[in-house]
């Protein structure tokens, strides 16, 4: 069974475990045996994981996901940690069930219990493993953890495998139901849309504009989104989630802690939506923090629309749009494919455009091109260009395939990676651009050597 990134996984409608606990207790041990592979790096040291790693496991022939989060100590706050705690916290907000991890050997540790504490105001179900119980006479170690508030206290030895398969059940029981997970499937046909952005730019103006009330929150006060508000909404058939998510401010901004899980659910939106709507103030125009909020959505792969807000309030001329577009254009060279489009949250102006445009980008998104077709178009370009030379080793295109989706993801095998120039993989991309559009939404090509 092979791990897998969230990137790959997001049409999948499959419960999700997380695994949290204190620095080297033996998560990411765990976190291999359900997995079935040695896909964490284990090292008797603490620190090792630190970002978030997702895999695909099967327990009772159901197919969940198991997130590996790196070890937290909550006493210590250093740009490492920070990081650290944010992925945790990340892992803990998407996980249906949270198994705390604990070391059995040493006993319930300070650390441990505020863990269970920050886990309690979660409100999500918590099974505590009591880990590195190896023996039947240290099993009775585990009864010292009930300590910890939680009636789901198992002992396990996650590098013996003993206990797994209780503890697996146990995370089982909380998995919802096959009426539950139906109901997850037919989320498929959503198209999820978080509006993203600076404070006070007009998020919630917009939303409130596409539903034709005011169900979130507006104020001219910057920072009054605190949650990543989920609203259904159908437009010309089509079904959609809009996600308002609270306005990013530059990292060294962010002092209040409301504020810092605010963003972090934010992110946690744009890791869940098909597309993100980057909202702009024309009035302010593009500043720097424009394209940090961007490049969060870009890191995750995720379709893109510009829409810039409180076109209303700016002085026009017949030129006005197109240069501003161009403006747009030359702050944000690595996408040329994001549409843009002007609106007016405040008079309604265009808003349903966004959404039109949002559904295009979000099928493209998920557009898979048969290999032949593929393979088709990369040789006619090979054969109007062809690939460059370097030190007398001339470059062979073999064969291409498309191998994901969301974003579209093509493989480009050669004779040898190692002289393919990137001004060359560009060409290729914009061929594929043109021949099947991907508007809304970016592409990833990968070289591959033959084997």
């Amino acid at each position: 069974m092979q791990g897998f990134s969230l990137r790959g996984m997001r049409c999948l409608a499959a419960p999700v475990m997380a695994i949290v606990g204190s620095p080297n207790v033996g998560k990411s041990t765990l976190f291999n045996r359900i997995a079935g592979s040695r896909i964490a790096i284990v090292e008797d040291r603490p620190g090792i994981t630190r970002d978030r790693i997702y895999a695909a496991a099967e327990w009772r022939a159901r197919t969940f996901r198991v997130i590996d989060t790196g070890g937290l100590e909550l006493g210590h706050i250093d740009e490492i940690r920070d990081r650290i705690r944010a992925q945790v916290e990340l892992a803990i907000d998407e996980a249906q069930v949270i198994v705390l991890v604990v070391d059995g050997t040493v006993g319930a540790t300070g650390a441990d219990e505020e863990m269970a504490d920050l886990l309690r105001r979660s409100r999500k179900p918590v099974i505590v493993a009591v880990n590195k119980l190896d023996n039947p006479g240290r099993l009775t170690l585990a009864v010292d953890f009930y300590s910890l508030g939680f009636p789901d206290t198992l002992a396990v030895s996650a590098e013996h495998g003993i206990g797994i398969g209780d503890l697996l059940d146990a995370v089982y029981a909380y998995f919802p139901t096959d009426a539950d997970a139906s109901d997850e499937e037919d989320e498929d046909e959503v198209v999820k849309v978080a509006v993203i952005g600076r404070p006070n730019v007009g998020k919630s103006s917009l939303i409130n504009s596409l539903l034709g009330e005011d169900r979130v929150l507006v104020s001219p006060q910057a920072g009054t989104t605190r949650d990543a508000v989920d609203t259904p909404l159908v437009m010309g058939g089509q079904s959609f989630v809009l996600i308002d998510t609270a306005g990013m401010r530059k990292r060294g901004k962010v002092y209040e802690t409301t504020e810092k899980y605010s963003v972090l659910r934010a992110l946690r939106a744009i890791e869940r939506c098909d597309v993100a709507v980057l909202v702009m103030d024309a009035e302010a125009g593009i500043i720097e923090q424009d394209k940090r909020v961007v490049g969060y959505a870009l890191d995750a792969g995720r379709a893109i629309v510009i829409a810039v807000n409180k076109w209303d309030a700016v002085e026009k001329d017949g030129k006005t749009a197109q240069e501003f577009e161009r403006n747009i254009r030359s702050h944000f060279p690595f996408m040329p494919w994001a549409p843009v489009v002007f609106v007016s949250a405040r008079t309604g102006r265009r808003v349903s455009r966004v959404l039109e445009i949002a559904a295009e980008a979000a099928d493209n998104h998920a557009l898979r091109i048969a290999t032949s077709t593929v393979n088709t178009v990369i040789q006619e370009a090979v054969a109007i260009v062809p690939p460059p030379t370097d030190k007398g080793r001339r470059l062979k295109i073999l064969y291409a395939t498309q191998v994901a989706v969301k974003p579209p993801t093509f493989a480009i095998f050669v004779n040898n990676p190692e002289i393919m120039h990137f001004s060359y993989e560009r060409y290729l991309e914009n061929q594929l651009r043109e021949s099947f559009g991907f508007l809304g939404t970016p592409m990833r090509i990968l070289i591959r050597a033959r084997s």
